[in-house]
């Protein structure tokens, strides 16, 4: 049976493109445009997750999560433009179970979503975590997590992926045209310093965290993710 999840999107343009996105992924949707019709719909849907905007009209995310949280524990992950990490803590300690920043990647919240479902016991899709560890590094591409020294720190899905691919194939050289097609895809039109960018914005957030590992840069060929032998 197809798993249900509702959206609950004012803005008709993300709300029609999560809807086709998670169909076309074999979930089965229901829409509402404000927070009264989420609360509705998410009694007469009963849904396995909800996809929740904040800035809503009728009754704003918060009100909504609130409603919900009386007397349901269905996972609730929000749908925000705003990236504040007062609004995270608060939407968490709110209830909510997951927290995604508009502008956002279809993947990262299919990702998310299937994430959510796993710690809830609802999701069957979970075969072949995708979870790399190493000394004080956790890449997790089920959940789009990076932990770092046991910190969560925000990073885009595309540094995230590029790492995750690197550190899958420890002490492994790729060419910055290898990086481009496998990480970005064959319909990606850029340049090899999009790879430089991203790598660069990588060691900001990984430099002398621990000698066990690090990002290198092969000079005329590439980078790899170079594990010193025996860690």
């Amino acid at each position: 049976m197809a798993r249900k999840v509702l959206i609950v999107e004012d803005d008709s343009n993300i709300a029609e493109l999560l809807h086709l996105y998670l169909e076309k992924e074999g979930f089965e949707t229901a829409v509402a445009g404000d927070g009264g019709k989420g609360v509705e719909m998410f009694r007469s849907f009963r849904p396995d997750l909800v996809l929740l905007d904040i800035m809503l009209p009728v009754m704003d995310g918060w009100s909504v999560l609130k409603k919900i949280r009386e007397n349901d524990k269905t996972p609730v992950i929000m749908l925000t433009a705003k990236g504040e990490t007062q609004d995270k803590v608060a939407g968490l300690e709110g209830g909510a179970d997951d927290y995604i920043v508009k502008p956002f990647e279809m993947k990262e919240v299919l990702a998310r979503i299937h994430a959510v479902l796993r710690r809830f016991g609802g999701d069957e899709s979970g075969a072949g975590e995708k979870k790399l560890s190493f000394d004080k590094l956790v890449i997790n591409l089920d959940s789009y997590e990076l932990l770092v020294d046991g910190r969560r720190v925000d990073t885009p899905p595309k540094e995230l992926e590029l790492l995750y691919h690197l550190a899958a194939s420890p002490n492994r050289v790729f060419t910055r045209n290898q990086l481009l097609d496998e990480v970005w895809g064959f319909d990606y039109f850029g340049d090899s310093r999009t790879v430089d960018v991203h790598i660069k914005r990588l060691r900001e957030k990984l430099e002398g965290v621990s000698p066990q590992w690090s990002l290198k840069t092969v000079w005329g060929v590439g980078y790899k993710f170079e594990v010193v032998s025996g860690s």
